[in-house]
């Protein structure tokens, strides 16, 4: 009878962990409606970076979950014949030293087009999404920013900018957006 239990529990924690994913997810979240100690958040560990603002994060139940950093957009990186932009390795490096194989918060503010969580990302009082445009591995995505984060994330740009920090240190540079839209259009 024992056994029976411990197989039944392994068939159903992957079905029990897709529950609590759906139930996370069922209401909606607004970065602009709601006050910082009533976003929903959860602990994932960062399995893989994808990019300077894409990873993947696991559950303690193992439960993976793609995750798009709130707030920033970071310089693309090649993929395939697709050049990369200057910096996008960079960018992928240094978020990859500081969160991979780590244990992180993740607060959740939207779902986007592609099903990726939208979230910011937390190391104790470390906000990462910030600090990677503080550290000019990434702009402020404005067309995405909301209250009440919007202010500080365009500030630490202006800073990173004058100071001449990351993708601010090139002689051009094209915005990540433009450079997706271009590429999409077939220009290289």
């Amino acid at each position: 009878m024992e056994k029976f239990g411990k197989a039944a529990f392994s068939l159903f924690t992957p079905i029990i962990s897709s529950l609590v994913f759906l139930l996370v997810f069922s209401l909606p979240v607004s970065a602009s409606s709601q006050t910082n100690q009533h976003r929903r958040s959860l602990h994932v560990t960062v399995v893989k970076v994808s990019d300077g603002d894409t990873v993947q994060g696991e559950t303690p139940e193992g439960t993976k979950l793609k995750i798009r950093l709130y707030g920033i957009d970071a310089p693309e990186i090649a993929h395939g014949k697709i050049p990369g932009q200057p910096m996008g390795k960079e960018s992928l490096i240094v978020l990859k030293n500081k969160i991979l194989s780590k244990h992180v918060r993740v607060e959740l503010l939207d779902v986007d087009r592609h099903r990726r969580i939208v979230a910011m990302l937390w190391m104790g009082n470390r906000n990462i999404n910030l600090e990677m445009v503080k550290e000019g591995y990434a702009e402020a995505y404005r067309e995405y920013l909301k209250d009440p984060f919007r202010q500080s994330f365009v500030e630490a740009e202006k800073e990173a900018r004058t100071a001449k920090k990351g993708i601010w240190a090139l002689a051009a540079n094209e915005r990540p957006s433009a450079f997706r839209g271009r590429v999409r259009n077939g220009g290289q």
